[in-house]
């Protein structure tokens, strides 16, 4: 009688475990198929467009796009089919970060409104310093010296290199 009692509350509590489970299972299936499924659409937009040679980045930027989108779709597809993990475990953990998940999603809001009114210097350092600050071990000296560091490498690649039309410094002609 006892392990009746015991088997029937067993499967009352991993209930909502096993359906959360199931939710997540599908939300994977049906991201990961959405995304092969419509991956290779901008690839296909390729073939419409006027022929440029291979190596014109705008010639290649839909066909990589289109190969990435697939290749993720199979992966996320993947995971929900081989994953084999207990119902029994919690879907946050006990302690979780929450300053470190608020930098980190609060640095690219902050590089779209520092983008937007001050160029791409500020922009860039912000997003990087705040959220280099979501780390636990991260000190405001060592997100500095990160910040600056990125920012310096951004500003040759995307500016100098790439010639984003992106000012580096809003109201300033460099």
């Amino acid at each position: 009688m006892q392990m009746k009692n015991e088997l029937e509350n067993r499967t009352r509590a991993s209930a909502p475990f096993s359906s959360r489970r199931r939710f997540m299972r599908s939300a994977a299936l049906t991201g990961g198929t959405g995304l092969l499924a419509t991956g290779p659409v901008p690839s296909r937009a390729q073939e419409s467009a006027k022929k440029a040679p291979l190596l014109v980045l705008p010639a290649v930027m839909p066909v990589m796009l289109g190969v990435v989108l697939a290749f993720l779709g199979i992966l996320i597809a993947g995971t929900a089919l081989g994953s084999s993990e207990d119902d029994d475990k919690k879907f946050l953990p006990d302690n979780p970060q929450w300053f470190g998940w608020l930098c980190i999603l609060g640095g690219p809001v902050l590089f779209i409104i520092l983008g937007q009114f001050g160029g791409m210097i500020p922009a860039i350092f912000g997003c990087v310093f705040v959220c280099a600050l979501g780390d636990r071990t991260a000190t405001y000296k060592s997100s500095a010296i990160l910040a600056a560091g990125i920012t310096v490498f951004g500003v040759l690649l995307f500016h100098y290199l790439l010639n984003i039309p992106f000012p580096v410094l809003r109201g300033v002609n460099l």
